[in-house]
């Protein structure tokens, strides 16, 4: 009996040892991580993933973080073309190259521009690694992570990678590429290499950490799924009364769906042009705000069917955001059936912070339906039901305080759950992560067994 005794002792200690050896190895990593992120998009640039990035490196450097950027000359801007190439601000470092613009809006010219940018990178990551002590990458452009390879394989640099969209899935969902092709093989096998050797892979959704581990179960353990936020504080309800951007379209007097952001191919335009026909005798009106690839198609088909209940806006610069987002009674989101788990929509997220009920359109298997009921702030709607989708607009039309009580479930699950605080958290967990000694790792997870 005292011999068991005995050894419970020593196994507790040898236990608690270990955890105060982590706890203060993770204390020590906090301050002396130097993160180099790289991506291609960054504001000034308009595009959401750059806006989210600058959103994360301010949080991490507010975190102790000492943090680089190495992004490019914008290439999606409202006004200026160019920025500084250098500038810092506080604990961040902003480097820009030079930026290439052929062909922006054909997936051929996006792809040549991104290849351009990619090497820039590799003459960066030779002349900057002995700065830094972790690299995160995103997958803007889709290949940009085997730059992280490069940088285990040549200086034992360890990388994360944020994966916004699965490549090359997408360009088959979109019939860019065949799925028997060797681009598909080759772009597949790079991927397995670039996520084996990553000390940290983060997903978007539960549904994107299947389709990566479809391709590479072996990095299950490694995969983290943090959502994508929106800052409250940022955006606030704005009654349309009160909002100068609703007075300005005209959207005070009349129920108004939003839909904010990319109308691209990943997106299910069809079904919300189905309903506003429904809806077109009704005094409902359908702002869209953004651009993409089926911007145009969606502008010349509500031009060649007549109706008068569409305003088409460009995007908008980002102090005008909480005056756009709050201009409506309900926002929009969708995605096509075909990407389901390809690619996460982060406009969901900004809609939330608006204090807007919300419809998002998407196949029926989607994760978004779980969020949507558990914050029980909107409806679902499969794609290609347009009738539903017309008929719960008509319900928020007629019953304002529904729509009101919505939008604030909304609100109230976004500052619980999807914050830049909330969020930036996640990350710096999982940077100390990958900056922590093999011995330290393999000594976690045999606590955890």
């Amino acid at each position: 009996m005292r011999l068991n005794q005995w050894i419970n002792h020593k196994l507790l200690q040898s236990i608690s040892t270990r955890s105060e050896i982590k706890n203060e190895h993770s204390v020590k990593t906090q301050q002396s991580i130097k993160l180099s992120v790289v991506t291609q998009f960054f504001p000034p640039d308009y595009a959401a993933t750059g806006q989210l990035i600058e959103e994360l490196v301010k949080q991490l450097g507010q975190q102790g973080v000492d943090v680089e950027v190495f992004t490019s000359q914008p290439g999606y801007a409202f006004q200026s073309h160019t920025a500084p190439a250098v500038e810092r601000t506080e604990r961040i470092r902003i480097q820009r190259s030079r930026t290439a613009q052929l062909w922006p809006g054909r997936i051929r010219g996006k792809a040549i521009n991104g290849v351009l940018y990619t090497l820039r990178a590799v003459l960066y990551l030779f002349r900057a690694w002995r700065r830094r002590n972790v690299l995160l990458l995103t997958t803007a452009p889709p290949f940009l992570p085997i730059i992280g390879y490069l940088a285990y394989t040549l200086f034992r640099l360890p990388y994360v990678c944020i994966l916004y969209d699965l490549y090359p899935d997408i360009a088959i969902a979109l019939g860019v590429v065949s799925k028997d092709s060797w681009l598909v093989r080759l772009w597949r096998a790079i991927n397995r290499q670039v996520w084996l050797n990553a000390k940290g892979i983060i997903v978007l959704s539960p549904a994107m950490k299947q389709r990566v581990l479809a391709n590479c179960p072996q990095i299950a353990d490694k995969i983290s799924v943090i959502h994508s936020w929106a800052n409250p504080d940022l955006i606030v309800p704005i009654t349309k009364q009160e909002n100068w951007f609703a007075w300005k379209h005209n959207l005070v007097n009349t129920f108004t769906v939003l839909y904010s952001g990319n109308m691209g191919r990943c997106h299910d335009i069809d079904t919300m042009l189905e309903a506003a026909k429904e809806l077109q005798d009704e005094p409902i009106h359908f702002v869209c705000i953004g651009g993409g690839a089926k911007r145009d198609e969606l502008i010349k088909e509500v031009n060649r069917l007549g109706l008068n209940n569409f305003t088409f806006l460009p995007y908008q610069d980002k102090q005008v955001l909480p005056y756009s987002l709050t201009a409506c009674d309900l926002s929009l989101v969708s995605v096509d059936e075909s990407t389901e788990g390809l690619v996460v929509p982060s406009k969901l997220y900004s809609a939330l912070a608006s204090g807007r009920p919300v419809a998002v359109i998407c196949s029926p298997y989607s994760y978004l339906r779980q969020l949507i009921a558990e914050a029980d702030c909107g409806g679902t709607f499969d794609n290609g039901d347009s009738h539903s989708l017309a008929q719960f607009i008509r319900l928020l039309s007629r019953d304002p305080q529904l729509g009101e009580r919505m939008g604030k479930a909304g609100r109230q699950y976004l500052r619980s759950h999807f914050t830049p605080k909330v969020i930036s958290q996640q990350y710096l967990d999982v940077l100390q992560q990958a900056i922590l000694p093999d011995e330290v790792i393999t000594m976690s997870q045999s606590q955890t067994k």
